[in-house]
Order: C-alpha cells, then structure tokens, then sequence
C-alpha cells in the first residue's frame, strides 16, 4: 500500500488536472437543482447537465469533458435517508467525479485513462483492483484483459440479472427509452479481513469489495418495443464517488474517516458537546451540513412541498440528532462557518453566502423546536382517550408532517406506560415510500424526431420574415402536410417568434402561405437551436417545402417586451433596496404583467415597495439606450453581469445592458428604458419560507391598474358620501365606531355568559364528589365558553364542565375541570370523548381543552353521556 496521501482537496484538484491535460475542458459544477429540467428533483449524477446533449437536443463547443459536481440523493427513488451516518458510504450530498466524450473517444481511451490515473497518479496498487463489463460487452473484456493486462479471473461478467433483457447492474438506461449502454464498473479490494465477495458472487453485498468507478459506453437507442439501435456517436460517461475514493487514498474503511469528515465530526461534537467521535448522530449531523448549506445556496429553502420539503427533512433529522445528543437548544447553523473553511476554496458560492445560509437554518432550527412543543400536544390529544396504544397512522402523521420522530414518539409513550403501533407506522411509511417511489421515477418525455439543421432566429430585428417548412408534425409525428383544422408543429427554416425561455412566454402570430393560415399559439424550442411553432390550421393547408410568412403578434410582444425589460430593473431595485442577497428563484413573464420569485426572509415592506418603484421608473425617466452583446461565458462573468437562478447557459451567451442593469439574458427587450413607459408594483407575499414574490406592471397595463384603482377609492368615496381627500379620515371614523360596537357587543355577551352561568350552575349533579355539568349556550362564542367556564369553575369549586355551542351544523366545545380534580378527570379526554360523538376531536390540557364538531344533532345525547363518563374514572 502506498504512504502517499491525498487530502479530499487534493482529490478533486489531482482529477481535473489529470483531464485537462488530456484535452477536456473543465466545466464547473451545476447547481443541485437541474436547470431547465423538470424530470428530475435533484442533480444526482455528473451526466445530468450534459443530459440534452446526449439526447441531441443540445451542443457544446467541446467534445471532451471533466467536472466535479454536487449530488444529491435524498428523495424519489433516490431517498437512504434513514441509512445516513449508519454505513460507511451512504451519503444524502456527495461529490462526483467525471469526464465525458460526447461522439469523440470511446471505451479503449476512457478504461486506459482511467487505469493510468488510479494506478500511475493516484497510486493505488494494480493488484487491489478488478472490473466487471457486461457479459456481452467482449470489446470492454478484451480491452481489460489483453490490454490493460488484468487477469481474467480479476475481470467479472455481469449478464441480465435484474429480471429482463438489458436489465443489468452492467447496463445502463437514461429512461425507460433513450440512450444506453453497456457499463465497466471499478472495484477496490479492501482485503479478506473485510466480510464480502466480489460483485456478482452471492455475498457481493459485503464491505471487500466496493465500487469506485463506473464508465458507461452509451452506444445504443432504446425503443420503445425493448430493442436497440446504434448511436451515430458513441459517449462515455464515467463516474468516481470523490468520497470513496477518499478513503481508500487515506487509508481508512469508512467516508466518515477521511478529512474532510473528521473535520466536521469534530466540529458537530464541539455544538453539541459530546466527546465520543464514533457517536452515529455526529456522522448524521456530519453529512446534513453539507446538503442542507449546499441547497440553501442553491436556492433550496425548508418549506412543505417539493423540494423545500426534502431539504426541511434533512435540517430536523440533523437536529433531531443533536436533540438525542441532549440539545435542547438550536445549534446545527453554527456549523455552516466549518463547513466554508473546509468546501469554501473549491465552491466560493458557500463563502459568498455563508451569512445567508447561516441564516436560514438558524430559523428553521427555532420552527423545529417549536414543531417539537407542538407534536407534544398532538400526542396527548391522540392519547387523550384512554388508548393504551398509540396508533401507527397517527406515529406516521407526527413523524411525517410534522417532523416529529419516531424514537422520540416512542420515548414519550415509554415514559406513560403506553405502546407504539410500530408495524402500523412501518405500513404508513412503506406507502409513502412506494407513492414516492412512483412519483420520482424518471420518466423523459421524447423531443419531436427532429434531425434537421437549426434555424435561424430573427426576431431580435424583425417581427416579419419570409421563411421556409421544413418540418411538420402532427400528434408528435412528422407529416407532410398540416389541413385545416389541424393541430400541430411547425418548424422554419428562420422565424422571428421568440420560443419559451428564461421566464419569458413564446410569441404568437401568423403563419401563412398563399390561402393557408396558420395560427401560432405559443413558440417552443424543440432543440437548443430549433424552434417549434405550436397551433392550429385555420384554412388552407401548409407543406413542408413551402415558403411562408411569419408575422409575430406585435402588441403582444411589444408588451412582453416593456415587462421583460422591467423585470431586469426590478431586479437590480430589489437588490439595492433589500440586500445582496436577493437572488432570483423564478420568473415568468408575459404581455400581462412580470411575476418575479426571490429569495428574501421577510415580507418587503410598502415603504420598500414605493422605494423600488421610485428607482425603476426613475431608470425609466432616463430612457437609457438597451445594449446587447454576444460573448464567451468567461468574458461574460468578467463584466459583472447577473447570472440568473434556474438557467443553463452556454459557453456562448448574450449579455444585456437596460438602465444600470446588466444580466445575461437571450429574451427580447425594448429599446430604450422609457419605452416601458410606466412600472408600477401590483402585488407582493410570500410563495415559500425565505421566497417572496413580487408581481408588476408596465405601460398600456400600468395606465388600466392606477385607472382601476382610482374607480376603487371613487366607488368608496361616494359610498361613505365623503370627497375622497376625506375618504381616509372617514373610513377611521367607520372602523372606531365598528370597534366601539364590538366592545359593547363583548359586553352584553359577557353579562349574557354571567347570567347563564348563575342559571346553569343549578343544574350540576354530583357524581362520586364532583360536580358535573353538561350544558349548551345559545348565541356563545369560544370565548364566551370560556369566560362561561372560568365563573362556573369558580362557583362550583370542585367540577368537571362542558359548554356548547351550536352554528348551523358546527358545534363548539369547551371542557374545563377544576384543579382538585384532574388528577382522577383530565379536560383534554373528556372533550374528546364528546367531540367524537358530534362528528369531530379535540384536545387540551388537564384543566381546560377545546374542541369542535360537525353533527349538532347528536350534541343532546353527548352531553347527556358526560355524567356516566365521568362516574367511570372518577
């Protein structure tokens, strides 16, 4: 074994170095949520930005390629979660290693590379290493065996041995369709003191043998029958675990031991005070600091759905750990400030928003523990009734929506004496699971069989052009002709419409050829470089070969324009009057209205408001001439412009200057700032924790809001018959007169609940040494029931209540006990024993609960139940 160790910065440094010099171009890691794709939740592999160049509709100006990227596998059919911190590789984040040829090099090129840089570079001896290939796949074989010189026996067949034709852990499959291939896995051999065989033997799943590397040879189409087809250009994909190969280089059995972990081990002991390093939780808590602070980069934010509800599991099952560990306080966003000294060199996106990301995780830890006060209530309402068992489905719900764990469920019940319906809570989550598992599989939607060249876009300059057919499609099938009242695509071989992209909607218009009308209802790209002209024919017919007239719609795009412009200045505004750290989360952009999506943690305030309109309107004021200029994305970055979240750029793009704004942007855009006209913002909340979104207005749309809310305060006016500089002043005369009758109304209900509380009072029974009353209120709200119930407990001294109320079909109920007596009658049971008589539940603490219900009929039988309930327990 060789003394020579590489740290993990060394690692990622050593592979592109090595790549590089073989002629790939290093391309930077893609953020963790794939742009433009929304097929996948998360980026999973390396290939996933370069996947709409295997699939053709994409090119770069490389052929060879090398990166490392983030990954992350935490949900859909991606999700070990519960496995992290428990084995020595599992991980939620990791990083991948991995170089591409997309139709230049192949397997020979690819298997000799990569054993020169483990063996030569990395130094890991030749006799540790075998390969598997598929069974037929006996060029990777021969390549193995007669060139590299690995011993037959050392280089393992892997047949169809997961239930069908090509299904293989030796072949892989982009989708169900699409490119695939044969693949040449890497395996390290820890030794025969490690318990395990090698792949393919029927203990493969021990930790001897472990897989470092994996090259696909994508060389066949998938159909949809199950056959394949040759690729015309055959590409590799490969793939190393940075973290795998990190420990086998240090020396050490588990990822959890190389350096990088060892530091943020010890970073997660010094939070949470422990001293044992081997503790599971500090690995839990280990791994959870990387995804969660890599997300928030990437604009990920804790919240209830999609994405946001995969990254808020992470944080609490990171803070849970901590929670076992004995915090009771937050403690988890202390470690992004270790996790920057240790990843910050290599992604200077975690330095740059180190404050923010701390930020972030510091107010989801307080929800959490909030969330864990509030699972406590939803555990003693469930158990309110006497159970003895805590039902799987309601363990389920806490774990699930609430995030409050299992083992801290079954503690909680432990300490009452009470069980866990632990197999019903394994069923609730083996559901969830399955649902996921279907929900996340990848499914590719087929682009139109286009094998044409691309074409050209002139709509920067023209809304009209003469242009040519040269395709059709019909149903997703190319045809030859398209008639009237026909559905369809149709594809140029220049257009000026603009196709769906970067927020901004595809234009509409006219295609016609002589008597043949085409109405184009939205543009889309059918590739990076084809544009799809989506409508219906409204006469005539259009064939391919014929040359035509495109007419975009031009107040539509004149419109769209004026707010994609806006859009821009909007953004710098909000930057300026709220922070640098206002980063873009989403845009859409019409003849309408602009609808922007920003990372922001509070709501923006109506001064704020009123500062970006001044600034917008005064770029506006200043009728700035609109600069556009096409350069390499290097050059690009070197001028400053914004890089927008969401968006896959090439290595060629387009930079555009409106106002003091500058942006990389491929949309139309008016020519001078006062073109816009007017801005005016129309709306502002909040879409997701730490997301707001801001809606506005320009011109024509602008002029038709102000109009219409001035026809609002008019309207206003002349219903409170005041003039409308008066209508302020008026309308606080309205609201403290509305108050004033408020209060006597409280007033009168209040003396109301006094007077049936005397009354009531008489109409208590005594049952084994309490008072018991089972009584409704007519006309009573909430809080007169409890206002009821406060003088009644008082008069009664030793008690046990309920108060009703009745609206229509809903009933309300209040239970209140004195304090003599909760020790032999608790409000929350008694309340929930009523409440599941009229059609509903509730819950509360010992000496006063609430609850409410849906079937007013059954509330006289009920209350008549009280007395005999009571007489049980007491």
């Amino acid at each position: 074994m060789s003394t020579l160790t590489f740290s993990v910065a060394d690692i990622r440094k050593t592979f592109l170095d090595f790549f590089a010099a073989k002629g790939h171009t290093v391309v930077a890691s893609s953020p963790l949520v794939p742009g433009n794709d929304p097929t996948l939740m998360f980026t999973n592999s390396g290939m996933v930005q370069f996947k709409d160049v295997f699939l053709g509709s994409d090119k770069r100006p490389y052929v060879r390629a090398a990166s490392v990227q983030t990954c992350l596998r935490a949900g859909g059919k991606h999700n070990d979660l519960e496995n992290v911190g428990y084995t020595a590789r599992h991980h939620t984040f990791f990083e991948m290693l991995g170089n591409w040829s997309f139709g230049d090099y192949f397997k020979r090129e690819s298997i000799h590379w990569g054993w020169e840089l483990l063996t030569q570079v990395y130094k890991l001896p030749a006799e540790r290493l075998l390969a598997t290939v598929y069974a037929e796949d006996d060029e990777a074989y021969d390549i193995w065996t007669k060139e590299i010189g690995l011993p037959p026996e050392r280089v393992i067949r892997i047949g169809d041995n997961k239930g069908g034709r090509y299904k293989s852990d030796n072949f892989w499959m982009m989708a169900d369709t699409g490119p695939c291939g044969p693949c040449s896995e890497v395996f390290y051999d820890h030794g025969e003191h490690i318990p395990g065989g090698p792949p393919g033997s029927p203990d493969e799943d021990g930790d001897r043998f472990i897989e470092i590397w994996n090259h696909v040879f994508m060389q066949f189409d998938m159909k949809e029958d199950g056959s394949v087809v040759p690729l015309p250009a055959p590409c590799v994909d490969t793939g190393m675990g940075l973290e795998r190969l990190a420990a086998i280089l240090q020396h050490v059995h588990s990822n959890y031991e190389i350096d990088l972990f060892d530091a943020l081990i010890k970073a997660a002991a010094r939070e949470t005070h422990i001293s044992d390093l081997a503790n599971p939780s500090l690995k839990v808590i280990a791994d959870h600091i990387r995804a969660t602070a890599f997300l928030v980069a990437d604009g990920v934010i804790p919240s209830n759905e999609g994405r946001g509800y995969v990254q808020r599991r992470i944080v609490r099952r990171a803070i849970r750990h901590g929670y076992k560990l004995g915090c009771k306080t937050p403690f988890f966003h202390k470690l992004v400030k270790d996790l920057v000294q240790q990843m910050g060199e290599a992604y200077p996106k975690l330095r740059e928003q180190q404050e923010r990301i701390t930020e972030v995780l510091r107010v989801e830890e307080e929800r959490f523990f909030e969330t864990l006060a509030h699972g406590m209530e939803i555990l003693d309402s469930a158990l309110a009734g006497g159970a003895k068992t805590l039902p799987g489905d309601v363990a389920f719900k806490l774990h699930d929506t609430y995030g409050f764990p299992l083992d801290l469920t079954c503690d909680v019940c432990r300490e009452r004496g009470l069980g866990v319906d632990e197999a019903g809570f394994t069923a609730a989550m083996e559901l969830q699971k399955s649902a996921a598992r279907a929900a996340g599989k990848f499914k590719m939607d087929r682009a139109l069989d286009y094998s044409g060249t691309a074409n050209q876009f002139t709509g920067y300059e023209h809304l009209t052009s003469t242009a040519k057919i040269v395709a059709l499609y019909a149903d997703g099938v190319s045809v030859a002709a398209l008639k009237a009242g026909k559905s369809g695509v149709v594809v140029l071989d220049s257009t000026p419409f603009y196709a769906e992209s970067g927020g901004q909607v595809g234009d509409q218009g006219l295609i016609t050829a002589g008597s043949a009308r085409f109405a184009v209802q939205d543009t889309q790209k059918i590739k990076a470089d084809v544009y799809g002209h989506h409508g219906v024919v409204q006469e005539g017919t259009l064939n391919v070969g014929d040359t035509v007239q495109a007419q975009v719609d031009g107040a539509l795009r004149a419109a769209t324009m004026r707010n994609h412009s806006a859009t821009h200045l909007m953004h710098k505004a909000l930057r300026e009057v709220l922070g640098e750290h206002v980063q873009q989360k989403g845009s859409l952009v019409n003849a309408e209205r602009t609808r922007f999506d920003f990372a922001h943690n509070t709501p923006v305030t109506t001064a704020q408001i009123a500062a970006i309109e001044r600034l917008v309107n005064a770029e506006v004021l200043a009728n700035s001439a609109t600069q556009a200029r096409v350069m390499d994305i290097e050059s690009a970055q070197k001028t400053g412009a914004m890089m927008l979240f969401g968006e896959k750029y090439g290595d060629s793009v387009r930079v555009l200057d409106i106002g003091s704004s500058r942006e990389l942007c491929g949309g139309t855009h008016v020519q001078r700032t006062g073109d816009i006209g007017l801005f005016k913002v129309v709306a502002e909340g909040g879409v997701a924790a730490g997301v707001r979104r801001i809606e506005a207005v320009t011109g024509e749309n602008a002029l038709a809001y102000l109009q219409s809310l001035e026809a609002t305060v008019d309207q206003a006016a002349a219903a409170l018959k005041a003039p409308v500089a008066e209508l302020t002043h008026r309308i606080g005369g309205a609201l403290d007169q509305i108050k004033a009758l408020e209060k006597e109304l409280a007033q009168l209900k209040g003396r109301l609940a006094s007077a049936q509380g005397d009354e009531l009072a008489g109409q208590a029974v005594d049952v084994k040494g309490i008072k018991v009353l089972a009584a409704k209120l007519d006309g009573a709200d909430a809080k007169t029931l409890r206002e009821t119930m406060d003088k009644l407990k008082d008069k009664l001294k030793t008690a046990a209540i309920v108060l009703a109320a009745v609206d229509g079909d809903k009933v309300q109920l209040a239970a209140g006990v004195t304090a003599d007596s909760t020790a032999r009658v608790k409000a929350g049971e008694l309340v929930n024993f009523v409440a599941q008589q009229v059609g509903g539940k509730g819950g509360g603490k010992p000496d006063m609960a609430m609850a409410g219900g849906t079937n007013a009929a059954a509330l006289p039988q009920a209350l008549a139940s009280v007395a005999g309930w009571v007489a049980e327990r007491a």
